[in-house]
Parts: structure tokens; C-alpha cells; sequence
């Protein structure tokens, strides 16, 4: 009988639906697809699943909103940082949306992770590897109103407990205007999976556009 080595080097790729063999540690762009991610983060539960409805929040339907809020926030976004806004948890597709309190004990192990799949995806996708600081700044705020509003909508939160944690989005309920919430809905697995991809689709074809445009011009 032949003895397994027990210093064999642990598996480090995760197979995708799509065929394509993702390595976790050491992400290639060319491993990323973008039917991958939406299928994944269709399927990753918002706050461990504990929100009210029939279904989860998505981690896929989060990014919409959160890419909603973003061109709220700077009507004038470019569609090259429109992605990078709904792109902004895409490596959860394969690492999972590990709750804030996890990651702070987690540190820096977790971060390095995410931070090497969040650049093979942003390269993947023809966009810098490190977006510039405005941007994941925005992108930030964006996420963090986002979870203001899912906190007292779907979790369970009051509105002074989401505010300590999150921030009051001032600036953004004046746009919503007085007494009013971002509602959100969550929707079933299918529904969130097309239609984060169409939203992809959409500002693929603005990012498109709009490099037709400047060539015209050029």
C-alpha cells in the first residue's frame, strides 16, 4: 500500500462552470469569466443570509445597487469606472462574502487574496489593476450607503444602530428626498445572475461606444 505524503502541497485552483480552473493564490486573467462571477455572486448571501424574504440579498444584486448609487453620486461616471463600481466584490464569486467582523480577524491573509483576485478581474476586464483612489473611494461610500439601507430594510437593523455602523447617507436621502428609502427587493438566484450580466452587457457596450467615439475624434 502506498502512503500519501502528508506534505503535498494543498490544492489552490477552484473548476468554474465554465471549464476554466481558477487559481486562488495566483489568479490569471485569462482563468476569469464573466458568467462565472454572475453565477457565483447570484448565489453569495449579503449579511451570512440573515435578511427577511423569501430570498437571499445577493452579493450580485448588492453590486447593482451599489453601481446605482455610484452614478447617482457622479452622474458623469465613466463606463470604465461604472465597472469597476459593479465589480467592486467580484472576487467574492469564489472566496464568498465573509461577513466585516470575520475579516477583521481574518487581517491581512484574507485581504491579499482579494486584493490578487480583484486585480486578475480588473485585468480580465481591461481595466487597471489598481483603480485610482477616487474611484475605489467612491465606490466605497457607494457600498457603504448601500449596506445603510440594507441594514434597516432587510437585516433587521434600526436606524441609529445602521447609522453607528455605516453613517447616516445624508447627501444621498436628500436625493431620495424626506421620509423616503432605498427599497430593495431580493430577488431569486435566476434573476439576479441576468441580470447582473445584462447590466454588464450595457456598460460593455457604453465602454465600447465610447472608445468608437474617440477614435472618430482622434
Amino acid at each position: 500500500m502506498t502512503k500519501e505524503r502528508s506534505d503535498a502541497t494543498p490544492r489552490a485552483w477552484q473548476r468554474m462552470l465554465s471549464g476554466r480552473r481558477l487559481n486562488l493564490l495566483d489568479p490569471s486573467p485569462l482563468d476569469v469569466e464573466i458568467s462565472d462571477i454572475a453565477h457565483g455572486l447570484a448565489r453569495v448571501a449579503r449579511w451570512n443570509g440573515q435578511t427577511i424574504g423569501d430570498h437571499a440579498f445577493s452579493v450580485a444584486e448588492h453590486s447593482m445597487v451599489v453601481e446605482d448609487i455610484a452614478l447617482t453620486l457622479k452622474p458623469d461616471l465613466s463606463p470604465d469606472w461604472r465597472l469597476a463600481v459593479l465589480l467592486h466584490d467580484a472576487p467574492e464569486y469564489v472566496i464568498g462574502d465573509m461577513i466585516s467582523p470575520f475579516k477583521a480577524v481574518m487581517g491581512g491573509a484574507y485581504k491579499a487574496v482579494e486584493a490578487r483576485l480583484q486585480a486578475a478581474i480588473h485585468l480580465r476586464f481591461g481595466l487597471p489593476a489598481d483603480i485610482p483612489q477616487t474611484i475605489k473611494k467612491l465606490a466605497k461610500r457607494a457600498d457603504l450607503i448601500c449596506a445603510y439601507f440594507e441594514a434597516i430594510e432587510l437585516a433587521g437593523f434600526d436606524e441609529n444602530e445602521a447609522a453607528k455602523i455605516f453613517g447616516k447617507p445624508r447627501a444621498f436621502q436628500e436625493h431620495l428626498g424626506p421620509g423616503h428609502r432605498l427599497k430593495l427587493t431580493p430577488l431569486t438566484t435566476a434573476d439576479a445572475q441576468r441580470l447582473f450580466l445584462k447590466r454588464f452587457v450595457e456598460i460593455e457596450d457604453l465602454r465600447a461606444s465610447s472608445k468608437n467615439t474617440c477614435r472618430k475624434t482622434a
